[in-house]
């Protein structure tokens, strides 16, 4: 089974190799057909945190788990 990837913006970068992603996302209602927006946040695991800053956009990818909250890990960077 393949890997799942979320793409999403950082939101911290304050832990030791880890950083916060959140990844969002468009539902519909299903009865009222109303789309509207959810989130979900993510502990990713990177080497160096100080090299991301707060609002670009990463690839994570799904990964053995790291520790209790971390089964994710940086990917790539997408530049604007």
């Amino acid at each position: 089974m393949p890997k799942k990837k979320l793409t999403g913006v950082i939101v911290s970068n304050k832990m030791a190799k880890t950083i916060v992603v959140k990844v969002e996302r468009i539902k519909e209602h299903p009865i009222y057909k109303r789309r509207f927006k959810v989130h979900k946040k993510y502990k990713a695991h990177v080497e160096n945190s100080s090299d991301f800053i707060i609002g670009e956009k990463v690839v994570i990818e799904e990964c053995n788990p790291i520790s209790k909250d971390k089964t994710w890990q940086v990917i790539e960077k997408i530049n604007k």
